[in-house]
């Protein structure tokens, strides 16, 4: 969901990306590595073959170098998403997906969608299920009262997306409810 750039006071995808990079994920390594610190924590050893949780900005790294494979969560698969397809536009609420799913998905597409079965298929599910959720944030936002909204099961991209309409529109409604005579500000 695109913004004008007057409403973009949140953060920018690239960055939600960077936070999300600290989200763990299996690889199975081609390298032996002893374990190593870093400031975020120690992680390894690498023993090939076997499967090991490291941060994604380190999976990343080492996938580019050719050094491991990658292995897909358990959510990122054909069967899954189709699922959360048929919910999202078969039931009016979000359905349950990971926090970060927008930004760890396109992340992993991009480094190893040769670690994936039809990645194509996987991004084109994908793109469906942001289509059918901006669509049900946009009706959320039109129902938008002074009070409250309730959209759970929002993501970490479509939160930051919404926020900025968010924030303007319930201050403007809440001016509303003290003075119901003044004028919205143009």
């Amino acid at each position: 969901m695109a913004l004008p750039a007057s409403l973009r006071a949140s953060a920018i995808p690239a960055e939600l990306e960077l936070i999300a990079s600290e989200h763990l994920v299996e690889i199975v390594p081609l390298v032996a590595m002893e374990r190593t610190a870093f400031i975020s924590g120690a992680y390894g050893p690498l023993r090939p073959p076997q499967k090991c949780k490291i941060p994604i900005w380190m999976a990343t790294n080492l996938k580019m170098k050719k050094k491991c494979h990658i292995v897909p969560p358990q959510w990122l698969n054909i069967e899954y998403l189709q699922e959360r397809l048929s919910r999202e536009t078969s039931h009016p609420e979000f359905s349950e997906m990971p926090f970060r799913f927008a930004e760890i998905a396109k992340v992993l597409l991009d480094v190893a969608s040769d670690d994936f079965q039809n990645p194509d298929k996987i991004r084109s599910l994908l793109k469906d299920i942001r289509e059918a959720r901006q669509a049900k944030s946009r009706e959320g936002l039109s129902q938008l009262d002074h009070s409250e909204l309730s959209l759970p099961n929002l993501c970490a991209m479509e939160i930051n997306e919404i926020r900025p309409f968010f924030v303007r529109a319930m201050g403007v409604l809440t001016q509303f409810v003290k003075d119901p005579e003044a004028r919205p500000p143009e």
